[in-house]
């Protein structure tokens, strides 16, 4: 089996920032809600509840804004933020 890098040697990407080009990114949507004391697994099942493939929270023990989220494998990661 083939690295990536060898995968895609002799390949280039256009940067462009070489050209003098920006890229642009627009907001379409802004939301604001309380993030809610819970641990991870009822953080996973409200995101489940609602359907979506991340959830911001506030974790309980440790007071910090974490977010679990739903992996392209069907398993959850979390990230914890300091």
């Amino acid at each position: 089996r083939e690295g990536v890098g060898v995968y895609f040697a002799g390949t280039s990407v256009p940067n462009n920032h070489e050209n003098g080009k920006e890229e642009e990114f627009e907001i379409v949507r802004t939301k604001q809600f309380d993030l809610k004391p819970m641990d991870e697994d009822e953080a996973i099942l409200q995101m489940n509840l609602l359907g979506h493939d991340f959830y911001i929270y506030t974790d309980a023990e440790t007071n910090s804004t974490n977010i679990v989220y739903r992996r392209k494998d069907g398993k959850y990661g979390l990230i914890e933020t300091t």
